[in-house]
């Protein structure tokens, strides 16, 4: 569990170098964005796919990792990411009265399931559906949104060979403070990038008409906007452990029209700073 160092094994973090307000990226690259943006950098690491910064940014101490994709590599993040707030010079640290709640704002891209939302759209996910079934792997997990869940199983009425799906929302307090500007949602993570998504190259989707399936599904008067990796294990860690978590996407292309953006770097850069600027008012 621990690094040599007396840091967590993966994430290199402790509970001295983890800020209290947590931004996390897919790519390990996309972490240097908040090099340019952050006022100063007080502690950097990067192991494997995970790079870590923690600095300021109008006084907020804030710290932006890399994730790397899927919810596998979300398990090892979100789970470290709570236990580094116990470990300090290679100590555990039981006592947890002190701590405040970690702010978890996840920027990442994705594809929209809804014509009417256009390629550079800003999509924040309300709630999160997960077909990778990870938290079911955990026994605390207490299937916060029954209802949802019921009416989502008999929406898309999947094979049983497939993971059964679960349902959980993402904190209301940064939706409102965040996507004051941006389309709401609810966002499906899919355990893969190809045949979980219903792409194809060699191999075919097991359920080819999936996202068609869940772009016609609504709960709480919201749609199923976008399909993504991550969201879902984010949101129900955040659940099980008490820490305040939100998506944010840039919406790079639009699966039903068939469009893609294929230079979203700026707009990327511009999404990144919108979020650090609310994340630290």
């Amino acid at each position: 569990m621990l690094a040599p160092d007396g840091s967590l094994y993966h994430i290199r973090l402790t509970r001295s170098t983890l800020a209290n307000k947590v931004l996390l990226v897919g790519d390990p690259g996309r972490v240097n964005m908040f090099k340019e943006i952050f006022e100063s950098i007080e502690f950097e690491s990067d192991n494997r796919e995970i790079h870590v910064l923690t600095g300021r940014y109008h006084g907020q101490r804030l710290t932006a990792l890399s994730t790397g994709m899927g919810c596998d590599n979300i398990d090892i993040v979100l789970t470290e990411l709570d236990a580094a707030r116990h470990v300090e010079h290679g100590e555990w640290k039981a006592e947890s009265t002190d701590l405040s709640p970690l702010q978890l704002v996840r920027i990442g891209t994705s594809g929209s399931l809804q014509a009417d939302i256009d390629c550079g759209s800003h999509v924040a996910s309300a709630y999160a559906v997960g077909l990778d079934g990870l938290m079911n792997y955990y026994r605390e997990w207490d299937t916060p949104l029954p209802d949802m869940e019921q009416a989502f199983d008999r929406h898309l009425e999947l094979d049983g060979r497939l993971a059964h799906p679960y349902c959980v929302q993402g904190s209301p307090l940064l939706l409102n403070k965040i996507a004051t500007d941006m389309h709401r949602g609810i966002t499906a993570t899919a355990p893969g990038f190809y045949g979980p998504q219903g792409r194809t190259i060699r191999l075919h989707p097991a359920v080819g008409d999936l996202n068609e399936r869940l772009a016609t599904f609504s709960y709480d008067g919201l749609p199923v906007t976008n399909l993504e990796m991550e969201t879902s294990a984010i949101y129900g860690f955040s659940h099980l452990l008490g820490h305040q978590a939100l998506t944010v996407c840039l919406i790079i292309a639009n699966r039903p029209r068939g469009t893609f953006l294929n230079d979203y770097h700026p707009q990327m850069r511009q999404l990144v700073g919108t979020v650090v600027e609310r994340l630290a008012e």
